[in-house]
């Protein structure tokens, strides 16, 4: 039997949630994602004014996200270019503080921006489910979205080599030993 939503909308907590689609899941998970930017510049330390603004511009582009399916694109190519700037700049920075995979840990709020780079990785995945749905995803979405998860991994490189932690190195038994 089928779940159906109530007729009070006291008791209903977004109006697609009963939907069978990825989409409705895939504005949950980018709601997620703005949450967890809010978390990331609650915890981040007053130092790092530069990852503040840039967080704080970043997180009205995760709700643009969420409705740039269903409604009209919000996200638009100097979204992305500015992104890409952004990327480019903490890259420079960081260069050197990691060849590979690095264990998820770190100095507040590192731990927050892995999990928010997890949850850039459900949208996308999302993304694709959608439109092996049917239902058109805009090419910016998912490019936005890869850019993002880059900058959360590049900006917990940046912060935990300014807080002086050391990234510890993963080697995978699973991929790259050539056996």
């Amino acid at each position: 039997m089928a779940l159906k939503r109530s007729n009070n909308k006291d008791e209903l907590c977004y109006p697609f949630v009963y939907e069978s689609s990825y989409l409705c899941d895939y504005e949950v998970v980018t709601d997620e994602l703005c949450g967890h930017i809010g978390a990331i510049l609650t915890l981040l330390p007053q130092q790092f004014s530069d990852v503040y603004a840039d967080l704080d511009a970043l997180q009205p582009l995760a709700f643009h996200l969420n409705g740039s399916i269903r409604g009209r694109v919000a996200i638009t190519e100097d979204d992305l270019a500015w992104l890409l700037q952004r990327y480019h700049h903490y890259q420079a920075l960081t260069r050197g503080c990691a060849n590979g995979f690095v264990l998820p840990r770190g100095v507040q709020p590192v731990p927050q921006l892995h999990q928010a780079r997890s949850t850039a990785k459900k949208a996308i995945r999302l993304m694709v489910r959608i439109d092996q749905e049917g239902i058109k995803v805009p090419d910016i979405l998912h490019r936005f979205c890869n850019l993002v998860c880059n900058v959360f991994f590049v900006l917990t490189l940046y912060l935990n080599q300014q807080s002086g932690f050391k990234e510890v190195p993963f080697v995978s038994k699973s991929y790259g030993r050539g056996d």
